[in-house]
């Protein structure tokens, strides 16, 4: 017999593993596409909203109000996640789905009624909130049930692009809007939005993994494992950083007149998709920190480009850039939540995870708003670039132990 080359043999071995090309699992399911519809109908809905800060401008709110009315919002979100993460974890994902898109269809109804920066307003961005936290964690908790393991982070990169091109689409037709109408058709529009993707969660059904030997524990026990809290902390970062983006550029573009907002989402969510199609499987095949830290740094120098930014062809590199790294950091840091959690707490674990999005509203609104008011943009846009930088640089400190392991029914092994 005649031996076996070892690239024969090695390639063997390949086309046995799970993640190899030959054996690799399907993504694209009908429960995933259907749930991908419903996730990028309501993250469109939620997209028109890039443009509230001019409504509140009209009506008399500053930046720093500005930015505090957003932090109302993500500080309602952060209360509602322990309540989302157990329901998910002990009735399913389906339930919070449902509700949540109820609520988001009446609260994008009620923006009609708001017509001064009083009581009311608050009223509204406090159910926005709820309504966000529900469809943001359950969403993306359903995801992450559907996607086999072994193509986990491209799986729900991919799924990601049903929210990240709803941030092109509704800065873009936020601009189309309100150029022909007005705020009230802007919120007209959110609202079929929001009844479309209920409409398509109804045929929803759970995905969750069966549950295995160790009993689920309590929410705040199930997030503070060791091996979670370097994630949580980078998570934080990249969220708060982005936030004065999200939050202010409107603002920006108003004051200095450079750009357009539909430039800049348009940018920052084509780059980031296109980099999700061709390159999703980048990740899984180098490791999935290996490819985090140039995404951080891409992150960091779009930021760096903004500070100096003078004129519209300036803020698009800077949103491609942008949209570059967000593209591979939030799947990145996704699959790595779900990988070192328990799969009974998966609900809790992603719960955690994207309330990290509204803590960094509640904490980065209003304190860019703040440099904004004593400083300017080029300061602000510059601040951004220090913190992301120099929270990637503690978590390769903080995280260097972790191999990214997956639970074993104990606990994570540090490498």
């Amino acid at each position: 017999m005649t031996p076996a080359r070892p690239g024969a043999e090695r390639a063997a071995r390949d086309d046995q593993r799970p993640d190899s090309p030959g054996a690799r699992e399907r993504l694209l399911t009908a429960p995933f596409l259907l749930s991908a519809a419903a996730n990028f109908l309501q993250s469109l809905a939620f997209n028109l909203y890039l443009h509230l800060p001019g409504y509140l401008k009209e009506l008399g709110a500053g930046e720093v109000q500005i930015g505090f009315l957003f932090s109302v919002t993500a500080a309602t979100a952060i209360a509602a996640r322990p309540t989302v993460g157990r329901v998910m974890d002990a009735e399913g994902r389906r339930v919070v789905i449902f509700t949540g898109g109820i609520l988001n269809v009446a609260v994008c109804a009620l923006y009609l009624t708001i017509h001064s920066l009083g009581p009311w307003l608050y009223v509204v961005r406090i159910g926005h909130g709820i309504a966000e936290a529900m469809l943001f964690a359950a969403l993306f908790t359903q995801a992450a049930d559907i996607v086999p393991p072994s193509r986990r982070t491209e799986g729900i990169a991919l799924f990601g692009v049903s929210g990240l091109l709803p941030v092109s689409l509704g800065g873009l037709l936020g601009d189309l809007i309100l150029s022909r109408a007005g705020y009230a058709r802007l919120f007209q529009v959110s609202i079929a939005f929001a009844a479309a993707s209920l409409a398509l969660s109804v045929p929803l059904r759970d995905h969750r993994p069966a549950r295995d030997t160790a009993a689920a524990r309590s929410f705040f026990t199930a997030v503070a494992e060791r091996s979670l809290l370097p994630l949580w902390f980078i998570g934080f970062v990249f969220a708060a950083t982005i936030t004065a983006t999200f939050t202010f550029l409107k603002t920006f573009v108003m004051e200095t007149h450079i750009g357009s907002v539909g430039m800049f989402f348009s940018a920052y969510s084509g780059a980031g998709v296109l980099l999700r199609l061709a390159f999703g499987w980048v990740p899984e095949r180098i490791g999935p920190k290996r490819a985090l830290f140039p995404a951080l740094a891409m992150l960091t120098t779009g930021f760096v480009l903004l500070a100096g930014a003078h004129t519209a062809a300036a803020v698009v590199v800077a949103g491609m850039l942008c949209g570059l790294g967000h593209g591979f950091t939030f799947p990145i840091l996704s699959g790595l939540v779900v990988t070192r959690a328990r799969p009974v707490e998966r609900g809790a674990a992603l719960s955690l995870f994207t309330a990290l999005f509204d803590f960094g509203v509640l904490v980065g609104g209003p304190f860019f708003g703040v440099v904004i008011r004593l400083a300017g943009y080029p300061v602000m846009f510059a601040t951004q670039a220090v913190v992301m930088l120099a929270g990637t640089v503690a978590f390769a400190v903080w995280d260097r132990r972790y191999a990214g392991e997956p639970y074993d029914g104990k606990r994570l092994v540090p490498s």
